[in-house]
């Protein structure tokens, strides 16, 4: 085996199909160029029977009541899943705890590849970033160029679905939401998704009969751990027209190369970054109000203060912290939140 002389030590032997778990977006143009299979253990954690008891386990195992469960969720996941023989954790541009993570993995002796994704969006750091993944699983760049692509040309139907969306007005929330989230990891395997993307075009246009929604929203922010947030929002007749680090994970702005896709790819890069994509959007999309979703016990919640200061819209702050269906409250306060914008 081959291996890059810039990283020694870096290359790894994995089988073909051989699962890799990711924490979060990833340049699995990587990954999937060396025969591998990657994960979201996000989409794990929040799809799995009993997602609570996940957290649970965790919590069992001595993690803190104030850490996010998206953090001990998929450290469960982990532990659960055998079948995934190592995992590419940000540590940078994502969770700030995301280091101790890795931390106690390491201590059940899995197999972890650290990602940094540079704050100030450096070219030649992304670049190298992407390398030194490259060199780990042993793939060279006409490769990867190939599998992007590749890639790319799903995430093209997955654009037009968003477009849709708020063009048309004839794609649900929910079904939006659930096509975007799933580029991360393209649900491990491109070539069904693809098929699964195309079924669902074919059924809008012969059966396109979903009603406009009577209020536009954008919904920012990580994607919400509440399961039932876009359906609720349906009944009550709104509907979200702009999910935010959702389409982000589809990588919407197309590039020249794949380090210039993944350097225009909003999440990891700071809020006046991502603010600059969300203003765009407010005003293309004719959105009302927004629903500034956050994480119990996040960093991210400080970027709250920023958000407001800068946009000229309503916004409503949601706070989520375990899985599960919306509360009374939160369902309360997102039924003022819309009587507000009738008004």
């Amino acid at each position: 085996m081959k291996q890059d002389k810039r990283f020694p030590g870096q290359t790894k032997l994995f089988n073909p199909q051989d699962k890799i778990g990711i924490t979060t977006t990833v340049p699995v143009e990587v990954i999937y160029a060396a025969g591998l299979v990657p994960v979201d253990l996000n989409n794990i954690f929040i799809t799995a029977a009993n997602p609570q008891q996940l957290v649970d386990e965790a919590e069992l195992a001595g993690f803190p009541r104030n850490v996010c469960s998206w953090i001990k969720g998929i450290y469960s996941v982990v532990l659960k899943n055998r079948d995934i023989r190592a995992v590419v954790a940000v540590t940078q541009g994502d969770c700030s705890n995301t280091h101790a993570l890795m931390e106690t993995w390491q201590l059940k002796d899995r197999e972890i590849f650290p990602f940094a994704y540079p704050f100030d969006r450096d070219k030649d750091l992304l670049k190298l970033q992407i390398e030194k993944m490259m060199a780990y699983f042993n793939v060279s760049w006409p490769l990867v160029n190939k599998t992007w692509k590749s890639l790319n040309k799903i995430r093209e139907k997955i654009w037009q679905i968003d477009d849709l969306s708020w063009q048309k007005g004839i794609v649900p929330s929910q079904d939006n939401h659930l096509f975007q989230v799933n580029c991360s990891d393209f649900k491990g395997n491109p070539a069904a998704f693809a098929q699964e993307i195309e079924i669902f075009l074919n059924n809008l246009t012969s059966n396109s009969q979903t009603p406009p929604p009577k209020i536009r929203l954008g919904f920012i922010g990580v994607p919400p751990i509440a399961t039932d947030l876009y359906d609720f929002l349906e009944e009550k007749g709104a509907r979200v027209v702009f999910n935010e680090i959702q389409r982000q994970f589809t990588l919407p702005f197309p590039q020249k190369n794949l380090v210039e896709q993944y350097r225009a790819y909003t999440y990891p890069y700071g809020v006046f970054f991502r603010l600059k994509d969300i203003q765009r959007e407010i005003e293309r999309r004719e959105i009302k109000g927004l629903i500034h979703y956050v994480q119990s016990f996040c960093f991210r919640q400080i970027e709250d203060l920023i958000i407001r200061t800068r946009l000229k819209i309503p916004v409503l702050t949601l706070e989520g912290d375990r899985p599960g269906r919306l509360d009374a409250r939160t369902r309360l306060r997102l039924e003022a939140f819309l009587e507000m914008l009738r008004t």
